[in-house]
Order: C-alpha cells, then structure tokens, then sequence
C-alpha cells in the first residue's frame, strides 16, 4: 500500500512537499513515480526514480521547480516542488512499478501500485 501525503493550497510560487510511504511491501528494488491529474484528463506523469534512486525523469512542465527524491530505507519517495504554478493544480499520486530493478518510468502503465492521491492547490 502507497500512501501520499503533504498535498495542500499554496500560493503561486511557494512550495510543497510531497511524501509516498509504502507499507505491507518493500519498494526499494523498484522504479517509483509521481503523476498527476486535473479533472476530465487523464493522468499526466510528473516525476520518476530508479530503483536505487541514481537516475530521475522529469515532464518538461516541472523540469527544474522539482525534484524526486527516495530514501528506500524508510520505504519513501519525495516530490520537492517549489515555484509553484496555478497549472500545477491536480491530485498527485504516487506509484511503483511492477518489474524490479528498472529505471524511470514515464508511462503510467509501466506502473501495477499506485497511492490514494493527494489534492494540490495553487492559487493564483
């Protein structure tokens, strides 16, 4: 089980903190991920990791405001986002992958566990 957490309304150029802890399995041998989506879309990928945490992927939208993050110690991925857009409104939803030791994915059906979602507001 994914659970993210540290959604939450901030102003256009500020920051959040993203977490996703794992629990019931271990993730540390799996290539993880952050998506988004806005009403009526589908989901649009953000931010992914390799299993060892060396490699990220980055959609050009948030290339440089993010950064993804893991401490496979403690089960957990990070989605640092800072200046923060109105665009980048959405429920977030963190995810793994299902095939051990792969790097980044951007498709999110590479991706078999997904979280719970968490509700990102930036007003303007």
């Amino acid at each position: 089980q994914l659970q993210a957490s540290g959604g939450g309304l901030v102003q256009a150029g500020g920051s959040l903190g993203l977490s996703c802890a794992a629990s019931g399995r271990t993730v540390s041998n799996y290539a993880m991920g952050w998506f988004r989506r806005t009403p009526g879309k589908d989901r649009d990928f953000v931010a992914g990791i390799s299993w060892g945490g060396k490699t990220q992927s980055y959609a050009d939208s948030v290339k440089g405001r993010f950064t993804i993050s893991r401490d496979n110690a403690k089960n957990t991925i990070y989605l640092q986002m800072n200046s923060l857009k109105p665009e980048d409104t959405a429920v977030y939803y963190c995810a793994a992958v299902g095939t051990a030791l792969t790097g980044p994915r951007r498709s999110p059906y590479e991706y078999n566990y997904w979280g719970q979602g968490t509700q990102v507001t930036v007003s303007s």
